[in-house]
């Protein structure tokens, strides 16, 4: 496996131990003894994966965590301690940390953990910039039968021929992107590609890289040139989402891009073209945005020629029913298993329930409950334990208490005790999963 680790420690030893070790593993190596070094190295390298002390000369491992994550979504941080504390771990991993780990008794760990800590880091990587020559959906993805989702589809469906830049608006999980590749796919572009990025999955400088392109020493690590998004997605389609996230001196240069079709890509002087059509998206208000100084009014107006507001699930309740059935239908053709489906008890739940995290909830917790069936209905039972909370009938005699327990113990039962992977299931933090264990006295188990 392929990634780049930087490993911040000032124990000058254990740091050249640890980076020996983990070279040996195929890993690029890159080495500082403080944070202020390694925010140096984060600014001019391609970094993965942090492995850091959590006391540093300047500053606090638990703390930086925090300040990279911010900076550097995509980054995972892997926190290393002589002095192990409950208070800390919950914090580092309340602040995203991948892991936090006691040098000396988990040191047969941290190998395994960069393996994990790097894959999470490069999917997210690949998953926050996709380019497809034929898009995977058409309007026929888009699931429903009610009046709002028939209304957003009608004007999708409009549009979709021109090539007028169309704002997506919409709450996270409503299906901005399927919405996107559906358009794509209905306009004369649809035989060229439609390049996908999200704005929020990169700094100011990576973004800009990445959307205009580079040219070789533009910055330190930029060793060859490079098409930025705009190029590769000449004579198709560019899909910005989150546009809300970007950067307001980003905000000017794709100003002129959509002006005059020009920009320049970092390093160079002279002027490139590319014909795109643009669909942005964002779950931000913009016109807020605007009032407030975080996003220019110029290119409000320039993106919202054409604007479909795509409904949340709350406003399409009546569509419940037909998502369970197409996704529970996608998970039995995918995993090879015969078709589950929602209980009546369960199905109300469902219904009743009222997703703040919309389409992308429901496909979670529809997955969730396939793992926890023992046969070929969805109960109560199966349910997270928030939605089961809203009926007091849900399991007769059984406290709610008692369903959290035992949701809790069937996860882990099913990842062998691998806590890492509950937590995920359960969709809750590592530090969360082990209070609630202690709280609820389920036995360890495996330690993973």
């Amino acid at each position: 496996m392929t990634g780049n680790i930087l490993i911040v420690d000032d124990e000058d030893q254990l740091r050249k131990l640890l980076a020996r070790i983990i070279s040996l593993e195929g890993f690029k190596v890159l080495q500082t003894a403080t944070l202020k070094a390694a925010n140096e190295v984060l600014m001019s390298q391609e970094v993965d994966v942090i492995l850091c002390d959590v006391r540093l000369p300047d500053g606090n491992g638990v703390d930086f965590v925090k300040a990279v994550k911010h900076k550097y979504p995509s980054v995972e941080i892997i926190l290393l301690t002589a002095y192990g504390n409950i208070a800390d771990g919950v914090q580092a991993i309340k602040n995203g940390a991948f892991d936090y780990i006691t040098k000396g008794d988990d040191n047969n760990r941290i190998v395994p953990l960069l393996y994990q800590a790097v894959d999470k880091s490069l999917l997210q990587q690949k998953s926050s910039v996709t380019i497809s020559n034929t898009s995977p959906c058409d309007f026929g993805s888009i699931i429903g039968e009610s009046t709002a989702i028939k209304m957003a589809v009608q004007l999708a469906r409009k549009i979709a021929g021109s090539d007028a830049t169309v704002l997506l608006l919409g709450e996270t999980g409503t299906g901005k992107e399927v919405f996107a590749n559906a358009i794509h796919q209905n306009s004369k572009r649809k035989n060229n590609s439609l390049v996908a990025i999200n704005c929020s999955a990169f700094n100011k400088e990576l973004l800009e890289g990445e959307l205009f392109g580079h040219k070789a020493g533009a910055y330190t690590g930029a060793v060859k040139d490079k098409k930025g998004l705009i190029e590769v997605a000449d004579g198709g389609t560019l899909f910005l989402d989150e546009i809300g996230e970007l950067h307001i001196d980003l905000q000017a240069k794709l100003l002129r891009f959509l002006e005059n079709g020009e920009f320049i890509k970092l390093g160079d002087t002279k002027i490139s073209k590319a014909n795109v059509r643009i669909i942005a998206a964002t779950n931000r208000n913009l016109k807020n945005d605007v009032t407030e100084g975080h996003f220019r009014e110029d290119l409000y107006y320039r993106l919202n020629v054409f604007i479909i507001e795509i409904p949340s699930l709350r406003e399409r309740t009546e569509d419940i029913p037909l998502l369970i059935h197409y996704f529970l239908a996608r998970i039995a053709e995918k995993e090879n298993t015969p078709l589950i489906r929602a209980g009546k008890e369960a199905l109300q739940l469902l219904q009743q329930y009222s997703w703040k995290g919309n389409i992308r909830e429901l496909k979670n917790v529809l997955t969730r409950a396939v793992i926890l069936v023992d046969g070929l209905e969805i109960l109560p039972e199966h349910l997270p334990y928030e939605i089961q909370q809203q009926s007091q009938t849900t399991l007769p005699g059984l406290s709610l208490a008692a369903v959290e327990k035992q949701h809790i113990q069937k996860i882990l039962q099913y990842t062998n005790g691998n806590k890492a992977r509950a937590a995920k299931l359960l969709e809750i933090g590592l530090a969360t999963l082990y209070r609630k264990m202690e709280e609820y006295a389920i036995a360890p188990g495996l330690s993973k």
